[in-house]
C-alpha cells in the first residue's frame, strides 16, 4: 500500500518532532500494510516553509534511518504547499517539489475559505504539464457548505484526496458525511493518511480501506490503492468510480 500524504520526516513542521517518533511512525505504517509513504511537510502555511532541497535532505536521511533499524518503508519527497499567488513563480524557481518526482502536486486550501484565485490557479498549474491534487478537500469549511466548488474544481481539471482518518470519523459526523459524499460524487480520487503522529493523528489507511469496502466494494478500494501506484508510477490515474455505484444526485450539482 502507498500513503501519498504523510508528514513523517523529523523536525521540521507539526508531524514527527525528531527522529526517534519518525521511526514509531515508520513501524506503525508498516503496521498497516504500507511499504512506500510520500512525505509531504507543510510549506507556506504560515508556520512552515520547506523547500525542495531541504525536503530532499530529509527525506534521504530517513531512509538511510529506515535501513539501519531494518524497517522496510520507502519515503518518497513531496510537499504540502498552501496555495499563494507565487505558487508558479517558485516552482519555476526550484522551490515547490512535485510528489515522488511525478507530475503531480499538492495544494492545500486555507480551511475556512476558497480562494477566489484557485480556480485559475487549478488552470495555470494544468498550463505547466502539472496536476493540482487538492487536498482533504473534507475539512474546507466553505467546500461542506458548497459542494459545488469541489465540483467546478475537479470538472476544470484538479483532483483530491480524502484523509483517511475523515472516513473514520474522526473529524466528526459531518466530515465524515461528506467524505462519503465525496467519494459517491466521484469527486475523489486518493485516499491517504496525513499522519502526524502516531496518537491523535495516525494513518487509519487499513481501517478506511475496510469501510470503503463494506460500503462501497472492492473495487472501490482498487481504484484507490491503484491511483496511488500510477501517481508513483508517473503515469495517468484513474478518474472514474465503478459504474454500479455512481449516483445520480449530488446536491443538485448534476
Amino acid at each position: 500500500m502507498i500513503d501519498i500524504h504523510c508528514h513523517i520526516l523529523p523536525g521540521i513542521d507539526d508531524g514527527a518532532k525528531h527522529m526517534s517518533e519518525t521511526l514509531v511512525m515508520a513501524e506503525k505504517a508498516v503496521q498497516e500494510g504500507i511499504d512506500t509513504i510520500i512525505a509531504t511537510p507543510h510549506h507556506k502555511n504560515e508556520n512552515y516553509e520547506n523547500e525542495k532541497e531541504d525536503i530532499l535532505v530529509k527525506v534521504d536521511e530517513v531512509n538511510k534511518a529506515f535501513s539501519k533499524e531494518g524497517i522496510s518503508l520507502k519515503v518518497l519527497a513531496g510537499q504540502e504547499t498552501r496555495i499563494f499567488g507565487e505558487f508558479l513563480e517558485e516552482f519555476e524557481a526550484g522551490k515547490i517539489l512535485t510528489l515522488a518526482d511525478s507530475s503531480y502536486v499538492f495544494i492545500e486550501l486555507p480551511s475556512g475559505h476558497v480562494p477566489r484565485y484557485t480556480e485559475k490557479l487549478v488552470y495555470d498549474i494544468q498550463m505547466k504539464g502539472l496536476t493540482p491534487i487538492i487536498v482533504h478537500p473534507e475539512r474546507n469549511s466553505e467546500m461542506v457548505e458548497r459542494p459545488d466548488l469541489v465540483y467546478q474544481l475537479v470538472k476544470s481539471g484538479a483532483l483530491t484526496q480524502v484523509t483517511a482518518a475523515s472516513l473514520c470519523g474522526q473529524f466528526g459526523k459531518k466530515i465524515k458525511s461528506f467524505s462519503q459524499q465525496l467519494i459517491e460524487a466521484n469527486l475523489t480520487h486518493f485516499v491517504a493518511s496525513d499522519a502526524h503522529n502516531t496518537k491523535n493523528r495516525t494513518f487509519k489507511m487499513a481501517e478506511a480501506f475496510d469501510l470503503i469496502e463494506s460500503r462501497y466494494g472492492v473495487d472501490m478500494v482498487y481504484l484507490f490503492t491503484e491511483n496511488a501506484e500510477l501517481l508513483v508510477e508517473g503515469q495517468n490515474v484513474m478518474r472514474e468510480i465503478p459504474e454500479q455505484i455512481k449516483k445520480k444526485k449530488f446536491f443538485g450539482i448534476f
